[in-house]
């Protein structure tokens, strides 16, 4: 396993994250607790949990997991979403994000939390209260270092200028979704976090999915993520020609490599410019070994170049007439 600087900080994690969404779900308590002490026996220090998870279930089971090790554990949650029926049980208001983060580290079993995350923005609370209860979540000790999470690129730009100006704590990460198939955060977020120094850690790193290989064109699944009627991963968002050609790609390197699509795919990620540790989820022991395989190792140049122009978004405007300017000089 290797390891990276997260951000403009100096918190150092592991080449990939371990997602729990599916923690006390999908994934057993006893597997889920399985795949933290194997992630860590590996190298792996990088967790990634949220309060909403299987209503909350997924942080105790992370808690229990780690509640004898801590200090070995780079902990991330998240806050935002609605945690009840209340009107103030939602969102980034100071009430909220303080009762938040009580409950997390209640369930968690743990006093501080290393990176706090906002889950996406929050448009009826100002930004400024927002990072003011943040910036005084790090003088209490309670958390270490803060987060976003589906933030575009101007709110990330926001953000980090108010925190300046105020001299809060800013950002040091954001966690959008990125993967071969889901390349739009090229636009404008990853250039944006490449020039500020924000550490990017993806979540849907295999598109839902979509990315294992499993798939076939005009085949469509009935298990799995990407039945869903809503959210991202649904089939008739991954299912387009150009995703299929990306799978193909995919698939003839893992052939190369002698590796699985979902490790190639993974691996093209862990090496991508600006990219810190891709978020990866598994609901089963075998998916959990099939995916930590993408650590530890790297395509080729050639390989991942492929991988790469394969997946590039559409040349347009204004980039293409930016870059025509860049060049020139």
């Amino acid at each position: 396993m290797n390891y990276r600087v997260l951000g403009k900080s100096g918190l150092v994690v592991s080449e990939l994250c371990l997602g729990t969404m599916t923690f006390g779900g999908a994934t057993s308590e006893s597997d889920s607790i399985e795949m933290i002490d194997r992630f860590l026996e590996r190298g792996g220090n990088f967790i990634d949990t949220a309060n909403v998870y299987v209503s909350g279930k997924s942080e105790e089971i992370v808690g229990k997991a780690i509640r004898n090790r801590r200090s070995d554990v780079v902990l991330a949650t998240k806050v935002r979403m609605a945690t009840g029926s209340g009107v103030n049980q939602r969102g980034l208001s100071r009430k909220h994000i303080m009762d938040g983060v009580e409950e997390s580290l209640k369930r968690l079993q743990t006093d501080y939390i290393d990176l706090y995350q906002v889950h996406v923005v929050d448009h009826l609370t100002p930004i400024e209260e927002t990072l003011r209860t943040l910036d005084d979540l790090v003088a209490s000790g309670k958390v270490r270092y803060i987060g976003c999470s589906n933030f575009l690129a101007y709110q990330i730009m926001k953000s980090l200028g108010i925190s300046d100006h105020n001299r809060y704590v800013r950002f040091i990460s954001v966690q959008p979704q990125y993967s071969l198939v889901s390349r739009e955060m090229d636009r404008e977020v990853l250039p944006l976090c490449l020039e500020e120094n924000v550490g990017v850690i993806p979540w849907a790193p295999l598109g839902g999915g979509f990315l294992t290989g499993r798939y076939e064109r005009g085949v469509e699944p009935s298990e799995g993520r990407l039945t869903a009627k809503a959210g991202e991963s649904r089939w008739e968002l991954r299912s387009t020609e150009k995703n299929f050609a990306i799978l193909d790609a995919v698939k003839d390197i893992a052939k190369e490599a002698d590796k699985t699509p979902a490790q190639v795919a993974l691996n093209w990620l862990i090496h991508k410019p600006g990219i810190t540790a891709p978020i990866f989820g598994a609901s089963t022991l075998a998916q959990y070994e099939d995916n930590i395989g993408a650590a530890g190792w790297k395509l080729s140049e050639s390989q991942w170049e492929r991988l790469d122009q394969v997946s590039a978004l559409p040349s347009e405007y204004p980039y293409r007439f930016i870059e025509k300017f860049r060049r020139e000089l």
